[in-house]
């Protein structure tokens, strides 16, 4: 993924973040809506941390195993946030609830098959995002099943809250990171999968990423888009795979 931190949007976009964000609350709801998101915003950062985490993580690991060791120099074989924090997509997830991580560099001419391996990479980490929202779910049904009138309480409430959002977050992840647009995973993975190296279609979309992802903001589209699959797949996640149907009273 190409970062989009330096480049000549970035004043427009923080613009539009923070109308999306605190500006927009505090227009609805002044000073009491302004600190309602800033608390939810609190609730959704450590799912945002090991949600970009994981992710990272799974492009590296693999990265390693199709053999480039790139990003074994380079540090990011770890779990460790500080290695794989973006200040942009960090930005873009406090404040949309959907982002990326800084970007795994890797030299494909390393890998044992470089289409087949690129591919791997691409997907592994929305493929870690689903796993790790499913183990989380996990936890919440098992700690409703085991200790019996936790999430009554205040601090049960609490913390079933912020795994929930962990959830939520890392299927926003995945989901956002398939988009086909540069800095995002699925623009790597559909060139890579209909061999659009170099043709007019990549150099367009990768010249006009950061303009095309702006306009998807602005104009809302990855919420159109992504808002029913993201509440389809946590629902059958917690319902069908992890058997808590009372998820939603978390959020």
């Amino acid at each position: 993924m190409r970062r989009l931190f330096n480049d000549r949007y970035f004043t427009i976009m923080t613009l539009v973040l923070l109308y999306l964000g605190p500006i927009r609350a505090f227009l609805s709801g002044g000073f009491s809506g302004m600190m309602t998101w800033f608390a939810s915003t609190l609730m959704m950062l450590p799912g945002i941390v090991v949600g970009i985490s994981f992710h990272e993580f799974a492009h590296a690991k693999v990265a390693q195993l199709c053999g480039d060791n790139t990003p074994v120099y380079q540090g990011r074989v770890t779990l460790d946030p500080k290695a794989h924090i973006d200040p942009m997509g960090l930005i873009y997830l406090v404040f949309i609830h959907f982002g990326w991580g800084r970007p795994v560099q890797i030299n494909p001419s390393n890998f044992k098959n470089r289409r087949r391996d690129s591919i791997l990479v691409g997907v592994a980490g929305v493929v870690m995002n689903l796993l790790v929202a499913t183990v989380l779910g996990a936890a919440i049904s098992l700690i409703y099943r085991f200790i019996p009138g936790f999430y009554s309480t205040n601090i049960g409430y609490t913390v079933g809250s912020i795994l929930m959002e962990a959830v939520i977050i890392n299927i926003s992840l995945m989901l956002f990171n398939l988009l086909p647009v540069p800095p995002l995973d699925g623009f790597g993975i559909i060139v890579d999968v209909f061999k659009l190296w170099g043709t007019n279609f990549y150099r367009f979309v990768f010249a006009n990423s950061s303009l095309i992802l702006i306009a998807m903001i602005v104009l809302g589209i990855p919420s159109m888009l992504l808002s029913g699959p993201l509440y389809r797949i946590v629902s059958f996640i917690m319902t069908s795979v992890c058997r808590f149907p009372y998820w939603y009273a978390l959020i």
